[in-house]
C-alpha cells in the first residue's frame, strides 16, 4: 500500500485573499514505512512587498530567498506525478488541499499548456486522510496540534526549529504511525472505493487497540474459585520442613 505524507508552507491563511504556497514537502510510505523517496520544492509566490511577519515567524522564508525559486507551474506536473494515486496523509488537510487545488485551477487560466499535461486537475477529499480529524476523534477535548501529538507520543520534533514542509512531513509520518496503532508494518486501510469512510474506519480500528474499561466480570465458576483457593493454600505450606 502506497501513501504520501504531505505538508505545505504558505504566505498566509487565505488563498482567496492572495496568499500562495512557498514550500511543499512530501514523503512516500509503503505499508506505512518511509521509503526514502521524497518530493521537496520552495516556490516563488510572486509577492509584492515583503513576507507577512506572522508567516515569516512560522517558516522563516523571505521574499528575497524565494525570488529565484520555481513557480508552481514549474513543479505542478512533477508534484502530482509523485503523488499519483496514493492516499494522502495530511494534518489539517483542508488547508493544504485548498491551497494546492487553488494553484492548480489558476494554471487553467495562466498556463493552459501545463494544466493540460497534469495527470489530474484536482486532489479530492476522498483520497485524503486528515490526521487532525483522526486525532480529534481519538482524543476529544485535547490539543491535537502536530507539536502536541509529538509530545504525547514521545516523538523528537526538536529537529524542526521553524516549520518546514519536508521536516513537518517527516514528523507527521511518525505521528501517523502512532495514530494507526503504533509502528506496526502491515496495518491496512480499506481499498480505494470506500474513501468517504476512510477516516471513520481508521478511528474505529485505532480505538479497537484500547480497552476503555477493565474486565470486571468474574469468569470462573464457584467450584473453580474454591479449587483455586485450595491451590493457593497448598502453595503457602513449607514443604522443606
Amino acid at each position: 500500500m502506497r501513501e504520501v505524507v504531505l505538508d505545505t508552507e504558505t504566505t498566509g491563511l487565505n488563498f482567496n485573499k492572495g496568499d500562495r504556497i512557498v514550500e511543499i514537502g512530501a514523503i512516500e510510505l509503503i505499508n506505512h514505512i518511509p521509503t526514502g523517496n521524497t518530493f521537496h520544492s520552495y516556490l516563488n509566490p510572486m509577492l509584492e512587498g515583503e513576507m507577512p511577519d506572522e508567516s515569516f515567524k512560522v517558516h522563516g522564508l523571505s521574499v528575497d530567498f524565494l525570488s529565484n525559486k520555481p513557480l508552481f507551474s514549474d513543479i505542478a506536473e512533477r508534484l502530482l506525478t509523485f503523488i499519483g494515486n496514493a492516499k494522502l496523509i495530511i494534518h489539517n488537510a483542508k488547508f493544504d488541499i485548498g491551497f494546492i487545488n487553488f494553484e492548480i485551477q489558476m494554471l487553467a487560466n495562466s498556463n493552459r499548456e501545463v494544466y493540460e499535461r497534469l495527470p489530474y486537475n484536482e486532489i479530492q477529499d476522498k483520497n485524503v486522510i486528515d490526521t487532525l480529524e483522526v486525532a480529534k476523534n481519538l482524543y476529544p477535548g485535547k490539543s491535537v496540534s502536530l507539536d502536541s501529538l509529538c509530545i504525547k507520543f514521545g516523538i523528537n520534533n526538536k529537529r524542526k526549529g521553524r516549520h518546514g514542509a519536508l521536516i513537518d512531513s517527516e514528523v507527521l509520518s511518525e505521528v501517523y504511525l502512532e495514530l494507526v496503532g503504533g509502528k506496526q508494518p502491515g496495518f491496512e486501510f480499506s481499498q480505494p472505493g470506500h474513501e468517504d469512510q476512510e477516516t471513520e474506519k481508521l478511528i474505529k480500528e485505532r480505538k479497537s487497540f484500547i480497552r476503555k474499561n477493565p474486565l470486571n466480570e468474574i469468569r470462573l465458576s464457584e467450584e473453580e474459585i474454591a479449587l483455586h483457593k485450595v491451590f493457593i493454600s497448598e502453595m503457602n505450606k513449607n514443604y522443606w520442613n
